[in-house]
């Protein structure tokens, strides 16, 4: 490897990861922007159904991340074949996620988008939010597939170090979904006229095509890389190397799971509020996942280039280099903060919504981007830990975590106190203090230092 300073060697791998994934919120962006010309109640049902989707799109993440570990040091070693076995047994993840995820979402439409519909509110229209949403989620589901596929070949590409093209695949979404937005929301230029439905195919059509530039350029002779080579000769995987990557995978499935399914509840604790509080949720949501982008790509940076370094069994440079990352990540988001305070006032005037929801989404941003550096901090620690293998410690200290403390505080404080929503939100966000104290000291222990693929033929 070159012995570049590696705050360089990560932004060079993360900078094209934050543009294919804040291009992929660009989306989720528009679409918000959009439909909030439409009223408060078609903002909240895209907002419900978005976090839904989340709950499946994280457990996507979480099942192919197990796999991921192990690529990124099969690739440090220089082990194709290893490499190639990561990227099978994601596929077979893939089905599985898009089986289960399609049964609960087909069955269990109305009871989930129901949970967020319980709140009080003098200006939204339940019934209506709730038709908005069945919309929204019947035409999402036809988008599933196409995203996990995308992200099967996205990830594999990331972890040789090729972020290029999945950065050009999302850019040519993100315009396929403004103009279609434009086209079937509105009914220009002969389209008709669909409302809350028109933006969601748009946003599938985004998907798909964002998967034909991924899967068709790997697979190309110009493009291609040497991982596809042969990689469907088989879809079976030896039996010893698929224990140990499920071994690692299944607590990082079932942690990012569990916290999407924590975001979630967070957010239906906050909708006994009332329903604006949901929408003002969302905008925020749609601002700050735009940013957040930096510190998940650098947070995956981390753990591609500690997990590489790990494989070529550099121990003392990887304990070096995770410190170097993790100052460096935190002090970036120090900048978006700024950022994101000066728009707080400014992005919720976009919205054809009430003063209170534009209210409650400008101190949302501004709480939210108060804590950046804090989670630009957990990012980069939980993914050191991670790339050492050590999942049962993330497992532990995110998924369970936010089960036994997070979302059982927000509920306390929502249901059974008086405090303003503002206020409870502060204090479930400082909660992750915790976790950056506890994180630092294992990451400086250096219990996660371990070579995984060592003894791998």
């Amino acid at each position: 490897m070159k012995n570049r300073h590696i705050s360089r060697r990560a932004l060079k791998l993360a900078v094209p990861m934050m543009i294919q994934n804040g291009i992929t919120n660009m989306v989720t962006l528009i679409d918000n922007v959009m439909v909030g010309s439409l009223g408060t109640e078609a903002i909240t049902a895209v907002s419900i159904v978005g976090q839904l989707i989340f709950v499946f799109n994280l457990a996507v993440f979480g099942g192919l991340s197990g796999p991921g570990i192990y690529g990124a040091q099969y690739y440090g070693q220089g082990n194709e074949e290893g490499f190639k076995n990561t990227v099978r047994i994601k596929h077979w993840i893939g089905v599985i996620c898009l089986l289960l995820g399609g049964v609960a979402f087909i069955f269990g439409r109305e009871f989930l988008i129901g949970l967020y519909l319980r709140g009080e509110s003098g200006s939204v229209d339940p019934v209506l939010t709730m038709t908005h949403a069945k919309q929204y989620m019947n035409i999402m589901l036809c988008g599933l597939p196409f995203f996990v596929v995308t992200q099967i070949f996205a990830t594999s590409l990331r972890e040789t170090g090729k972020s290029v093209t999945p950065m050009l695949a999302g850019l040519a979404s993100v315009v396929i979904d403004i103009v279609f937005n434009y086209l079937l929301i509105y009914g220009k230029l002969g389209f008709p006229h669909l409302g809350v439905s028109g933006a969601a195919i748009a946003t599938v059509m985004a998907r798909v095509a964002e998967m034909l530039i991924v899967v068709v350029s790997a697979f190309s002779a110009r493009y291609g890389h040497a991982f596809l080579r042969g990689l469907y000769r088989t879809i079976l995987v030896p039996k010893e190397i698929t224990a140990k990557i499920v071994k690692k995978g299944i607590p990082i499935f079932f942690n990012e799971f569990l916290w999407a399914g924590s975001v979630a509840g967070l957010t239906q604790c906050y909708s006994v509020r009332g329903l604006e509080i949901v929408a003002g949720l969302n905008i925020s949501n749609a601002l700050c996942n735009l940013f957040n982008v930096v510190f998940v790509a650098l947070g995956s940076a981390v753990g591609i280039l500690i997990g590489q370094t790990l494989g070529a069994s550099e121990y003392d440079r990887a304990k070096k280099d995770s410190f170097r990352l993790m100052w460096f990540t935190g002090g970036i988001c120090l900048i978006l903060t700024t950022i994101l305070v000066l728009l707080s006032g400014f992005f919720p005037q976009f919205y054809d919504t009430t003063a209170q929801v534009k209210e409650s989404a400008q101190w949302f941003i501004i709480i939210t981007a108060l804590f950046f550096p804090i989670q630009g901090f957990l990012n980069a620690l939980y993914f050191t830990l991670r790339s050492g293998g050590k999942t049962l410690i993330t497992f532990l200290f995110d998924g369970v975590y936010s089960w036994l403390v997070t979302l059982p505080v927000a509920t306390l404080l929502c249901k059974f106190t008086g405090l303003p929503i503002f206020a409870v939100f502060a204090i479930v966000q400082s909660a992750d203090i915790i976790k950056v104290i506890v994180g630092y000291i294992l990451i400086q222990k250096g219990v996660w230092i371990s070579n995984l693929v060592e003894h791998t033929a």
